[in-house]
């Protein structure tokens, strides 16, 4: 696989070496300079034990004379050309000396104690000095050791810290990129199982990837959105079909209706019976139009709502009124039995409650009533319609509330919603968060609108235009 400098794996892979990088030299500093600070301290001690031998041969000897004339006694703890001593008399003059660098005689002040530091004007050169009391006066003891042996020891650590650095780094970047490259290789599969999955293959499914946590979540909820994606495009693919369906009954009854005016000449009174004809068929059309974008504006992702406190008692009275003529024609008394308010949209409210009412009418048998109820439960309302005919079949009431459905096709009527009347009313009601339902038995058929009372408001939407 090429390197890219938008490939996650090279970013892991430099994300995975940088921090061996900074681990690894954090690792050979502490080594470093434990190990500087450990010859240092090596090499006082040595120059320590150095002075302390020296003062020992003093001792021992009776004058400095003596001890010059002897010096195999003090040259033999030297060793090497990196090693000086002096012992230093009261004239400042060196009376003893090992000086294989040929130096000049430290100026260094008096103590009566071990004292380590560095030359002055030489800081290459380690000294430890010591004043003592002899026969012949004080004397000051210096033994020194240069530091170009210790300097090039950790200059070749050094070399040897970054050889192993580097190659520490380049390292854990290969090995980054290979495990980066074997860890997201369930990615390339998932990548690769998404890419073969179009819309004419909405039914496959990405792998569980079981094995791997994150992924698994992952492919869950992309899994979870192909369902939603595949019930949209069925959906839609229904609705296209019913759509189709809906507006070729019309559709064909004006142009059969047209061919047939246009086949002979007619008298002006066929003419205006078949326009008269042609005029409710559009306006089924009308009406079937203004329904569909309602429930587009409904079902827009940010439509909100203003609601407001609305008299029930006093709205069902005005759709009571609204419906009277119609339930006078059907013989149907209609029957206000609701009571408080509630925080809705009125006019939502009033189209969902009037779409129920038609339909209660619609369908409630002759010489009946339809009764129209309120009940609280908690912190919820229900609004209740309630009509008396023939029970629906348990087989339609989970599909009464989608679009273009009917229980019977055959039952047309001129003034019918086209199948989009129960869809709206719960198009309605998922705009106020809330719910519709049906019952249907001997009794008669009870449609619910469930509102939740602690609803928060919201803002003013499109939908009630």
């Amino acid at each position: 696989m090429r390197l890219s400098p938008r490939t996650l794996s090279l970013r892991l892979a430099l994300m995975f070496a940088l921090s061996s990088c900074m681990l690894l030299g954090a690792v050979a500093a502490y080594l470093y300079h434990s190990l500087e600070r450990e010859i240092l301290w090596r090499d006082d001690q040595a120059l320590l034990g150095r002075l302390q031998r020296m003062q020992a041969i003093l001792n021992d000897t009776e004058s400095i004379e003596a001890l010059r004339n002897r010096p195999q006694l003090y040259e033999n703890m030297l060793g090497n050309r990196d090693s000086f001593l002096w012992i230093v008399g009261a004239t400042d003059r060196a009376l003893i000396e090992v000086n294989p660098g040929s130096l000049p005689l430290p100026e260094l002040p008096d103590t009566s104690s071990p004292v380590l530091g560095n030359a002055p004007n030489n800081s290459s050169l380690r000294l430890a000095w010591l004043d003592v009391a002899s026969a012949g006066g004080s004397l000051k003891l210096i033994a020194g050791k240069r530091s170009d042996e210790r300097d090039q020891m950790l200059g070749a650590y050094r070399a040897k810290i970054w050889m192993a650095l580097g190659a520490g780094v380049f390292l854990a970047f290969a090995l980054g990129w290979l495990v980066s490259q074997r860890g997201l290789r369930p990615v390339r599969t998932l990548a690769a199982q998404a890419a073969g999955i179009d819309a004419r293959h909405l039914h496959l499914r990405l792998d569980d990837f079981a094995d791997t946590a994150e992924l698994q979540i992952l492919s869950q909820a992309l899994n979870q959105m192909l369902d939603r994606l595949e019930q949209g495009f069925a959906q839609l693919s229904r609705f296209s079909e019913d759509l189709a369906h809906e507006m070729r009954t019309p559709l064909t009854n004006l142009l059969g209706q047209s061919q047939q005016l246009l086949g002979r000449n007619r008298s002006p009174e066929e003419y205006q019976n078949a326009l008269a004809s042609n005029l409710e068929e559009y306006e089924r059309l009308a009406r079937m139009i203004d329904s569909m974008l309602f429930l587009a504006r409904c079902e827009q992702p940010m439509a909100t709502i203003k609601r407001e406190p609305v008299d029930l008692q006093a709205l069902v009275e005005q759709l009571c009124e609204y419906f009277e003529g119609m339930a006078e024609d059907r013989g149907i008394l209609l029957v206000n039995r609701s009571h408080g308010q509630l925080e809705a949209e009125p006019e939502l409210l009033r189209r969902a409650l009037a779409n129920l009412l038609a339909n209660a009418l619609r369908y409630g048998a002759a010489d009946s009533q339809v009764t129209i109820s309120t009940r609280m439960e908690g912190n919820s309302l229900e609004i209740l319609v309630h009509n008396h005919g023939n029970p629906i079949e348990a087989a339609h009431l989970p599909h009464l509330f989608k679009r273009f459905y009917r229980c019977d096709a055959s039952r047309n009527q001129p003034d019918d919603s086209g199948g989009l009347g129960l869809a709206i009313v719960q198009s309605i009601m998922h705009a106020h968060a809330g719910e519709a339902s049906v019952k249907s038995d001997a009794t008669g058929t009870v449609f619910s609108l469930h509102f939740t009372t602690s609803q928060s408001l919201g803002k003013r939407s499109a939908l009630a235009r």
